[in-house]
């Protein structure tokens, strides 16, 4: 599974970094022919205490899934979108399995 990193205006530490792919890697629990995750990483002006927004997008065969949030901190918002997506592939998963 591949999982590309997007921060825009600026720079995601390597830390940052090693939480995503560690924090996506367990969606493959749910389903096991996740062919990418998009991760999009942005703050939010004006500068308040909850500018921090993540997108997190999961393409699967036939479509994708979707999650984005808005938190204080960038882990904390990448926390809530596996979340929200780790639902929507048990239900995508079972889907897949009544057709």
């Amino acid at each position: 599974m591949e999982v590309r990193i997007q921060s825009i205006h600026f720079d995601a530490s390597e830390q940052l970094q090693s939480f995503i792919q560690k924090k996506t890697a367990k969606l493959e629990k749910y389903y096991d022919d996740i062919k990418k995750v998009e991760v999009s990483l942005k703050v939010v002006k004006p500068e308040t205490a909850e500018n921090k927004e993540a997108g997190v997008k999961v393409l699967v065969p036939n479509g994708e899934l979707y999650a984005n949030k808005i938190c204080d901190t960038f882990e904390e918002a990448i926390d809530v979108c596996v979340e929200a997506l780790e639902k929507q592939l048990v239900k995508y998963k079972e889907k897949q399995r009544n057709k």
